[in-house]
């Protein structure tokens, strides 16, 4: 088996477009939700949300004139990302290469929603409309799932398997460790693995109707994500991209690169919307399974895991979340690792939100550093036992292993072990 190592990373995020912006963000613990005016007028009960900030210079930088043109926000966001990540891992890119396919490169780039902006704002009211040839011929790109892995290996030339997944909020880091296992077994010599999710006020719609988004704090938008505290109202909807390369650690040790971090374990489940699981919530034994599959796969134990990126979303299921793991890693409170929520700073991403943090883990991994879990000082009691383990500073802390974990509608769950790479 190949040892898999990250060598480049890529982000967009509500607090940070680019490494080095959101790299500080983290460790200032800057907020990215914001008040929307747009969500307002519409009469949503959640008016903020958390979505990236771009500018025409960004975009011409990784995408072509035409790209730019025939593209949606959710493909944008992934060029982006994919482009800086291309190149923070050593390798030249330039919008509109034309050179030869690199046949050892994949890509695993995934999403939630995917098109709905190009559904909702053009397709479905020109067809409607009787307007059908109004439509651009690019719309079934704008539209199709696999958008996003097939703008991003056409960027890069991609010549082993370019695929999409979508598994709800376990998306992300479900795309990082099928990348890892697709390069651990030989099959490729790199992936450029990662999730997006464009900007839509009718994806913001789809959970502001279900009661699960925060309310009541439309007036202080960087206190509304709450994940961890005690007056969490709700997820905020967030936006963005994150990605990461993954190479063999002979490919990356033969090119000079540099190495971030190492993968050693990842796992996927699903509890079966049995025993507690549902379409919408998690069953305990599932993510149970998860953690241990991904932590035994690694070779630690679990005491040798310093620290936890959750998904803590700012619900209910924050404290089952954090109740789970606990089990699963059967350790007294005083010694469970370091945990933040990288969601208190930009909202809850859908499908790009374990790409996002999977970024966030690994610059805190290479960094020797912890983000502050933000807008919980106010800890609910349910995770009281393990409050000095609940990261609220900004913390100078070198963790050597880290935990992501990512858990999505389906009762799926992902999560993927990293550790600071040492021969």
């Amino acid at each position: 088996m190949n040892r898999v190592v990250v060598t480049g990373l890529g982000v967009v995020a509500p607090n940070g477009v680019g490494l080095a912006a959101f790299e500080t963000a983290l460790r200032r613990g800057v907020s990215g939700i914001r008040f929307s005016p747009e969500l307002r007028e519409l009469n949503f009960a959640c008016q903020v949300w958390g979505a990236p900030e771009m500018n025409e210079e960004m975009l011409a930088s990784a995408m072509t004139p035409i790209q730019i043109r025939e593209s949606n926000l959710t493909m944008r966001y992934a060029a982006l990302a994919a482009s800086e990540c291309w190149t923070d891992a050593g390798f030249e890119f330039r919008p509109g290469n034309d050179a030869p396919p690199q046949w050892g490169t994949g890509v695993y780039f995934g999403t939630g929603v995917g098109g709905m902006e190009t559904i909702t704002e053009r397709l479905c009211p020109l067809a409607a409309g009787g307007q059908v040839r109004r439509l651009a011929s690019s719309t079934a790109e704008q539209v199709m799932s696999s958008n996003v892995s097939a703008l991003v290996g056409g960027m890069i030339g991609a010549g082993a398997q370019v695929s999409t997944n979508s598994s709800a909020c376990a998306t992300g880091t479900e795309a990082v460790v099928n990348a890892y296992r697709y390069i651990r077994h030989g099959y490729a010599d790199r992936v450029l693995a990662g999730a997006s999710e464009g900007r839509s006020v009718f994806t913001a719609a789809c959970f502001d109707c279900m009661r699960v988004t925060a309310r009541g704090l439309n007036e202080h938008p960087e206190g509304a994500s709450r994940p961890l505290s005690a007056t969490a109202a709700g997820f905020v909807p967030g936006f963005g991209a994150g990605a990461l390369l993954l190479e063999t650690l002979e490919s990356a040790e033969s090119r000079g690169a540099r190495i971030y971090a190492e993968i050693l374990g990842g796992a996927v489940t699903c509890g079966g919307q049995r025993g507690g699981g549902s379409m919408t919530a998690s069953n305990p034994e599932g993510v149970r399974r998860c953690v241990r599959s991904a932590v035994e796969e690694s070779g630690l134990a679990p005491e040798q895991i310093d620290y936890i990126n959750g998904h803590l979303t700012a619900t209910r299921n924050d404290v089952r979340e954090i109740e789970t793991i606990r089990c699963a890693f059967g350790l007294p409170p005083e010694r469970f690792p370091f945990v933040n929520a990288t969601k208190s700073l930009i909202g809850h991403a859908l499908g790009a939100s374990g790409a996002i943090e999977c970024v966030a883990t690994i610059l805190q991994l290479a960094g020797g550093f912890l983000h502050p879990s933000i807008n919980c000082e106010d800890l609910h009691p349910g995770v009281e036992l393990i409050a000095p383990q609940i990261v609220r500073r900004p913390l100078d802390f070198s963790p050597r292993t880290a935990l992501k974990t990512s858990f999505g509608f389906g009762d799926v769950n992902a999560c993927v072990v990293f550790a600071k790479y040492s021969n």
